[in-house]
């Protein structure tokens, strides 16, 4: 579900509360379903937007040392994707 679901879900809830007035002998609560319904559009279109504007950042790490017994420089890499630096 992306950020137009949640767009129809409040949009068809809202029209469930606001503008149907059909009488159904009580068995059903229209306006309740659309208050329900605009409240989980806004639920999803929350969630999507957090998904949306998350922030994915590769961090590189180098670090370099000579090797005692040869006497070499030795250069390790790491990189992450979770924004956190490398242990």
């Amino acid at each position: 579900m992306g950020i137009g679901s949640g767009i129809a879900l409040f949009v068809i809830g809202a029209i469930l509360a606001f503008a149907v007035n059909v009488d159904l002998g009580g068995a059903v609560d229209l306006p309740l379903i659309g208050y329900i319904l605009m409240g989980a559009g806004a639920v999803v279109f929350l969630i999507s937007l957090v998904f949306v504007f998350r922030r994915r950042s590769a961090v590189s790490t180098s670090r370099t040392a000579v090797d005692p017994a040869s006497g070499e420089q030795i250069t390790t890499r790491r990189t992450t994707d979770s924004g956190e630096p490398p242990v």
